[in-house]
């Protein structure tokens, strides 16, 4: 007689689900941290804009103190400085509006389970409900309408598409980014 071993409860277990579909109505959301760990990291930029038809309508972006000193890399990236995080407000301020911002949205984003883990894990830590929105990834898609490309950032899709970013690894901009990416995916869905 084999013995059933139990399963492993969800790690995320109120988490949307990852959807495969051409929407016009989603809130494109990016995060930028101070690293790649929800648990280690914090949250040191928010971006989401609303899209409705398929046409931004409404947008919000934050900097947020994570209360520390960010690491050199993760300003060489990003362009955030300590001193543009000196007087932002810290995550209990922001997470809340960010949140109610989004609403019961369907996220869009480029590899947006990272940004989504990160949300879910803070509000958790936070006390205020977990993020269950299904959500859509515009990596996912690119991976599974072009196999054969090497290269799935989103990088790589705006020079593919000639998508002309503000700047690359802020918030706001890369919600735009991934938004018009996805539209030039859409039709193929």
């Amino acid at each position: 007689m084999r013995t059933q071993v139990p399963q492993q409860p969800a790690a995320r277990p109120y988490k949307g689900k990852s959807l495969l579909l051409a929407l016009e109505d989603f809130t494109a959301v990016d995060i930028e941290t101070t690293g790649l760990s929800p648990r280690y990291s914090a949250i040191i930029e928010v971006g989401a804009v609303r899209f409705r038809a398929g046409r931004p309508r409404d947008e919000v972006s934050l900097l947020i103190d994570p209360g520390f000193s960010l690491p050199p890399a993760i300003t060489a990236l990003t362009g955030i400085t300590d001193g543009m995080l000196w007087t932002a407000p810290p995550i209990t301020d922001v997470l809340p509006y960010f949140l109610d911002f989004i609403g019961g949205d369907v996220i869009l984003g480029h590899n947006v389970n990272f940004d989504i883990n990160f949300l879910y894990d803070k509000a958790l830590a936070l006390g205020l409900p977990p993020v269950g929105n299904d959500f859509v990834d515009t990596m996912r898609i690119s991976r599974r309408l072009y196999p054969e490309q090497r290269h799935h950032r989103l990088c790589d899709l705006c020079e593919r598409f000639g998508v002309v970013p503000d700047t690359a690894h802020r918030a706001l901009a890369d919600c735009y980014a991934a938004a018009d990416c996805y539209a030039i995916m859409r039709p193929e869905l």
